[in-house]
């Protein structure tokens, strides 16, 4: 009797040290951090509208959510890609791989954006696209890991494309950034110039980071077209614009169609030059007391500056990204998508938004125009409101769609 009790007393213990074993491991686990990286140019074209105001601004996100999602702490990674697509698919890979990232939302090119689609498809990981603007993003190649959030470029050409051409602006040429963004943008463009009745006379494209213009825009200017479209963003749109001013194009009678101008764009021309400009945007500081007191909280934290379409965008997604996770209760890249999916999105960003099964999130877009100095009332009060565009006349019908995942549904 005493020897079964003693074996039995054994393999209790022995169990008793197992099960604490296996307790002191899932706690150790638990306790890694849940890592989220921010894909980001922090010192080139797109700098300024993303960079380090994206990183400080998923920073807050975490600190708001709690600090914390499954009781894990919540760690920021950040990589400055230097818009170069094979530097973001390595360090997005890298994250995946190596450093158990659960999530890269980026502001990046749409070259290296597609790239990080195809990773996260392959990992099965989540990717969120705050600054790229590639509409193939959620068409043809979109992914059931891959949500856009901000922008794109059907709801530029849709927005900007329409109003210009319906006001009189009824022939085109295009100076187009040369890569993914630029083509896709022209050729969005170009087809709603067209489908309200206008034309395209021509165009030229121009590498990214192109300090010179001259080339370019004489073109255009002998083009004879009423309206110049720029498909292009950051410094080369600025760039664009000034040069235009320098050599009278505006003043000589051709408009300005800028398809994607940040806030950051107009700050850094100024008003001087700025004003007039036409333009859509996802979102604008001061639009209601929601945004205001959002934008207010960004300066604190990014010496004074508003936040762009793109570094609000990040901080909606990330905490609709957090709250998805935590209702969920797991960080599977497919419950937190389906939950992500299901769940509406009303916040200072999107009132009533959603995100479709094509990765989409669709919410209302802005017309806007640059203020005149005389308007302007302070160093960042540099956009009025033209009009609300809702959400699904912004972005394309799930019915001209050729997403795999929309067929998939239907």
């Amino acid at each position: 009797m005493n020897f079964k009790k003693s074996v039995l007393s054994t393999f209790l213990s022995l169990g008793l040290l197992t099960s604490g074993l296996i307790s002191t491991a899932t706690q150790a686990q638990d306790t890694k951090p849940f890592r989220i990286g921010a894909m980001v140019d922090m010192s080139g074209t797109y700098s300024a509208l993303g960079g380090p105001g994206m990183v400080n601004v998923l920073k807050m996100a975490a600190e708001d959510f709690g600090g914390k999602v499954l009781g894990r702490p919540i760690e920021i990674l950040s990589a400055n890609y230097q818009n170069k697509v094979d530097i973001a698919s390595a360090r997005a890979r890298e994250w995946y791989d190596q450093d158990d990232v659960k999530m890269i939302i980026e502001s990046s090119d749409s070259a290296s954006a597609l790239a990080m689609q195809k990773i996260a498809r392959e990992k099965k990981r989540m990717i969120i696209f705050a600054g790229s603007a590639s509409s193939a993003l959620t068409n043809a190649e979109c992914s059931p890991y891959g949500i856009h959030y901000v922008y794109d470029t059907y709801a530029l050409a849709h927005g900007t494309g329409a109003a210009v051409t319906k006001a009189g602006g009824d022939s085109w040429f295009f100076i187009t950034a040369d890569y993914a963004f630029g083509h896709a943008l022209e050729k969005d463009t170009a087809t709603v110039v067209q489908e309200n009745g206008g034309k395209v006379l021509g165009s030229v494209r121009s590498p990214l980071n192109t300090p010179d213009f001259s080339s370019y825009l004489l073109q255009a200017q002998a083009s004879k077209a009423k309206v110049i479209g720029l498909a292009n963003a950051g410094s080369d749109t600025q760039n664009a614009v000034r040069q235009a001013a320098e050599f009278g194009i505006v003043q000589s009678g051709q408009k300005l169609a800028t398809l994607l101008v940040f806030i950051t764009d107009i700050k850094g021309l100024g008003l001087q030059v700025a004003q007039g400009l036409t333009f859509t945007n996802g979102f604008y500081w001061d639009r209601n007391d929601e945004t205001r007191a959002f934008a207010k909280r960004f300066g604190e934290r990014n010496n004074g500056a508003m936040p762009s379409m793109v570094q609000a965008g990040t901080y909606s997604a990330t905490m609709h990204y957090l709250k998805a996770v935590a209702a969920a209760g797991t960080d599977d890249a497919d419950a937190v998508s389906a939950k992500m999916k299901e769940t509406e999105i009303n916040d200072f960003f999107a009132t009533k938004g959603k995100i479709r099964v094509d990765g989409r999130m669709v919410h209302d877009m802005l017309l806007v125009e640059a203020k005149k100095p005389s308007e302007s009332k302070g160093p960042w009060d540099l956009m009025k409101i033209i009009s609300v565009i809702p959400g699904d006349q912004a972005f394309r019908p799930l019915s001209e769609s050729v997403c795999p995942l929309v067929k998939k549904a239907g």
